[in-house]
């Protein structure tokens, strides 16, 4: 029985494979009438019919068709149906694709495009956009050669299918600030500027797609797109119809997008109608559960864009249908009595629900980024914070991204720290986050990590317990600024007001010769925060006397190089900050009377033109005379005879009231 099961099995291998032969040899007969039939004949076979596609790829189908295609003595009807043949072998599987890049055929296709005849091209065209809307070919092959581009604007207005399969060609192949550049010095926004009021639908729908890659992160572009008109009508008015509600649903969302770059680029201002009044509510309705879900996570997603540096769009978008709580529903999606009763189309959405609670997370991110209100609204919506608990352990990285993001938005909230937070021991999953996370999710963990670690939050004390100094320690030897900088952070805010034995764990852990390296960091925000850090670990009397007793020598020769190297005002001003915490230790400001150097360079920034400088110098002297410490009368006379009191005597005659006051306060003390 089993045998005879076998045989037509087998037989029916042999007959594909035998018949997908016969197609192929059929190209090579020296009648140029029965090639033209076999290549109909293929055409017909491989419609629809992957297996068929891949069978003709292996058995060398793809360089005969394209040597056809190439070959004027070919004749204009059997080159077309070559290029159609070519287009319907990619539309089949990536690896079909695969095949017909490795045997160039974007550059057969592009030199078929000289050609004067129309259906030729459109068959070339056709096939081009289904090879690079193919996420396996490189786009970089439409730039290759430079005379590509003017010479597909001149084929614009050749006909519908050209616009249609070339503005589609440009918006897969433009990914970068360069492609945008060379699509816009070659005339990309008034050649398809007009195909918006095109008659057809899909050439209207592909320009549009246009202008939302151009536009993206592009002021250039989008400055140029504000003052473009179409028939006498503003462009952005021509987005704002396109918007309608009547307006299929596609069109409503590239429009959308379209504003929203050209917004966030600078080209129009948040408070402008056009965003308040019909791209936000547009972006927000698209966020409904009615829509699809590819519809609901590109809404959720632009809207989060938009809104993300604007305070009082972050309100409105907030206020309006309900938004907090109807994107509650996108995890909860697709729930057990889904109105989908496609199962095609059920299957689709249970594999991409994850896009869905990405996309919540980012819009909650951007809605709860300022407004505290905001944030508590976001945190009562039901089991918010289990969700971003669970989110925070997914298998998808970017759902873990999202989920950090939503998380660091709402930890900038002093209330939410306190309570949610602590409730939730949010800091678990953080922790083990960074244990092993790539780069981007990294960023945001130790970010959120550090407004954990201020000193009013509860979960300080666990997080310190549960070894976080020596990650935050390993994070400052990252060569990611963004990272060095987080770790140093995270490492100021934990030694701030904190008890000695911490302070003298993070010294430790993250040894003197690693925290000058610091301090000699090309980052000056890693610079900024490492002297915050020194600063926090220099605060109180006897911490500042232990640590200046172990560590002196090399904290005293790091201050000196920075106060002499070429540094901004906010950096030097820190540094003498640190000077002065040192000077208010009883043993410690020793080692500033000491140092001749140091006193001169106090000196010279007491008298420097920035009152900020003037004022953390003064402090220092201030520190240094203090009246009701030991030496102070010996600290005084020396400090008279290099000239302070003269310099201080000046500047009790300042314009600045703060500068007046401490030159004032620190006199007193030659008084007393």
């Amino acid at each position: 029985m089993a045998c005879l099961l076998e045989a037509p099995l087998r037989i029916s291998v042999l007959s594909v494979t035998a018949s997908s032969r016969h197609y192929v040899d059929r190209l090579f007969d020296p009648d140029p009438q029965k090639v033209l039939l076999g290549v109909i004949d293929m055409k017909n076979a491989v419609i629809g019919n992957n297996k068929q596609k891949a069978n003709l790829i292996v058995l060398g189908a793809v360089p005969r068709l394209l040597y056809l295609l190439q070959q004027d003595s070919s004749g204009a009807e059997l080159r077309t149906e070559c290029a159609v043949v070519l287009g319907s072998l990619a539309m089949g599987t990536e690896n079909n694709v695969k095949s017909l890049v490795d045997c160039h055929i974007i550059p057969a296709l592009l030199q078929g495009l000289l050609s004067q005849d129309l259906k030729f091209i459109e068959a070339c065209l056709r096939c081009l956009r289904t090879v690079f809307i193919s996420t396996v070919t490189p786009v970089q092959l439409l730039y290759t050669d430079a005379a590509v581009i003017p010479h597909l604007m001149s084929l614009l207005s050749r006909s519908r299918r050209t616009q249609e399969y070339i503005c589609q060609i440009f918006s897969h192949c433009c990914k970068t600030p360069d492609h945008q550049t060379i699509l816009y010095n070659h005339g990309a926004i008034q050649n398809i500027a007009h195909l918006l009021i095109s008659f057809s639908y899909k050439v209207q729908m592909q320009a549009l797609k246009c202008f939302s890659v151009l536009a993206y992160e592009n002021p250039q572009v989008s400055m140029t797109l504000v003052n473009v008109l179409v028939d006498g009508e503003l462009l952005s008015q021509v987005f704002v119809r396109m918007m309608q509600r009547d307006k299929p649903i596609e069109m409503q969302l590239t429009a959308a997008k379209c504003l929203t770059y050209m917004c966030r680029a600078g080209a129009i201002r948040t408070d402008d109608n056009c965003i308040v009044l019909k791209t936000l509510p547009c972006l927000v309705r698209m966020c409904s559960k009615e829509r699809l879900l590819e519809e609901r996570v590109d809404g959720a997603e632009t809207l989060a864009y938009l809104i993300e540096p604007d305070v009082e769009l972050q309100r409105i978008a907030s206020i309006t249908d309900h938004l907090i709580a109807m994107l509650a529903d996108y995890f909860k999606y697709p729930s057990s009595v889904s109105a989908i009763t496609d199962i095609k189309r059920l299957d689709h959405d249970l594999k991409h629900a994850h896009e869905l609670r990405q996309a919540a997370f980012k819009l909650y991110a951007s809605l709860g980024a300022n407004d505290e209100d905001i944030r508590k609204k976001i945190i009562e919506t039901e089991n918010m914070m289990d969700r971003i608990v669970s989110g925070l352990s997914e298998s998808s990285i970017k759902v873990r991204l999202a989920a950090v993001r939503c998380l660091h938005s709402l930890s900038r909230s002093v209330q939410q720290l306190r309570t949610s937070f602590q409730d939730h021991a949010v800091w678990k999953p953080l922790m083990k986050l960074l244990q092993n996370a790539p780069e981007e999710v990294l960023v945001m963990a130790s970010s959120t990590l550090c407004n954990l670690l201020l000193e009013f939050s509860p979960s300080k004390e666990p997080i310190l317990e549960s070894g976080a100094i020596d990650l935050l320690c390993s994070l400052t030897q990252s060569e990611s600024p963004a990272l060095r900088v987080n770790g140093i952070w995270a490492l100021m805010n934990m030694a701030f007001q904190a008890e000695q034995k911490i302070k003298m764990d993070i010294l430790r852990a993250l040894s003197t010769e690693q925290l000058f390296r610091l301090l000699s960091d090309p980052d000056v925000n890693v610079l900024m925060k490492t002297l915050g850090l020194l600063r926090n670990l220099l605060s109180t009397r006897p911490h500042i006397n232990q640590i200046m007793s172990s560590h002196g020598k090399q904290i005293m020769q790091a201050v000196t190089l920075i106060l002499e190297g070429e540094h901004n005002i906010e950096v030097k001003e820190q540094t003498l900050c640190i000077l002065a915490n040192i000077a208010d230790g009883t043993t410690a400001k020793d080692l500033i009377m000491i140092n001749d150097d140091i006193l001169q360079k106090i000196k010279y920034y007491m008298g420097h033109s920035n009152v900020k400088l003037q004022l953390a110098a003064t402090f220092c002297i201030s520190n240094l005379i203090w009246n009701e410490e030991d030496g102070s009368q010996e600290r005084q006379d020396r400090l008279r005879e290099m000239g302070f009191v003269d310099i201080l005597h000046k500047l009790t005659q300042s314009a600045d009231p703060s500068l007046c006051d401490r030159a004032k306060t620190a006199m007193q003390q030659y008084l007393a």
